[in-house]
């Protein structure tokens, strides 16, 4: 399948583009084949479309421009495909509000839009998502165990978001590729460690696994040959340290690849994140927002086990 087969499969397929709606396309220099194809196989539906060439943010999430914003408070559906996250924005945030269907897909590579999580079933990715955001959003304790390291965390009151990777229905949001179930942990309630061997937004694939101490909520110390770097890009924000999101991995033609809009979707892993939540439930805008992979966890919820050894138990 060409590249206009591709985009108006998502279109139609994916988000329900209508001929009788507004659609915004969202691309940078780092995907301009994947934002003009997707702006053509809109015009092709019949849709009114726009299409923005957004300058490269520095961070995810970064909040976009004034304009592009506004344009995205304005449309029925809108696609971010570009080089950093728009998913935990304002902006993101109030266009769903306003009833725009938002898919985003922060460094999404050509080899991404054709191959892998883009091809799965995505009627079984919605179901066993959802049935993982119940379990998530009906417990009140998660206990994180990876590699000898276990962390402890409270999602009372709190409730998880399905991201199926299906956007039909006004203000539905998430990221496609997709396939995750992800929620945001009560602030000052993670303690302990993990071990994040996967990858890490920002870093890529780890040379080596990132051991993170956290206590009070708040990341205190990190070990491992990147360390440096996820300190450097943390800086002295102390909200960045937030313990920010607990998710869970749902699609199974997902492949671990460095870029995070992937590797987090993985079937059977958990990602965490630091830095804001305030866009899916927390409390805290941090103008950052990283998530790091664990491949091999054990993820209990009340005491349950529900992602042990590369399966997702959601039955």
């Amino acid at each position: 399948m060409d590249f206009a087969g591709v985009a108006g499969r998502i279109l139609e397929e994916n988000m329900g583009l209508k001929s009788s709606e507004t659609f915004l396309v969202l691309y940078d220099q780092t995907t301009l084949r994947i934002g003009e194809s997707l702006f053509e196989a809109a015009g092709m539906i019949g849709a009114k479309a726009l299409a923005m060439r957004m300058p490269l943010l520095s961070k995810n999430g970064e909040e976009p421009t004034a304009p592009a914003a506004a344009a995205m408070a304005h449309s029925d559906v809108v696609i971010a495909a570009t080089g950093t996250s728009l998913t935990h924005t304002q902006a993101k945030k109030k266009a769903c509000a306003a009833g725009a269907r938002i898919a985003t897909m922060p460094k999404i590579t050509e080899d991404m839009f054709f191959n892998g999580p883009i091809t799965a079933d995505y009627a079984k990715v919605a179901d066993l998502t959802r049935r993982v955001t119940a379990l998530v959003s009906d417990a009140k304790t998660a206990e994180l165990h990876s590699g000898g390291c276990v962390m402890r965390m409270s999602l009372e009151g709190r409730l998880a978001i399905s991201s199926t990777g299906i956007y039909r229905n006004r203000g539905e949001s998430g990221n496609l590729p997709s396939g995750e179930s992800y929620i945001a942990p009560v602030e000052g309630t993670a303690e302990g460690e993990v071990l994040v061997d996967g990858s890490f937004a920002g870093l890529g694939v780890l040379s080596a696994p990132l051991h993170l101490v956290f206590k009070k909520g708040l990341l205190v110390k990190a070990e491992g040959p990147d360390a440096g770097r996820l300190e450097k890009m943390l800086g002295d924000n102390t909200p960045a340290r937030n313990l920010a999101e607990l998710g869970i991995g749902t699609n199974d033609k997902a492949r671990v690849t460095g870029v995070i809009l992937e590797d987090e979707k993985i079937y059977g892993t958990v990602h965490i994140a630091l830095g804001s939540n305030d866009t899916f439930g927390g409390t805290v805008a941090a103008g950052i927002h990283v998530d790091g992979i664990i491949t091999r966890p054990n993820l209990f919820l009340d005491g349950k086990l529900v992602v042990g050894e590369g399966k997702v138990l959601a039955d």
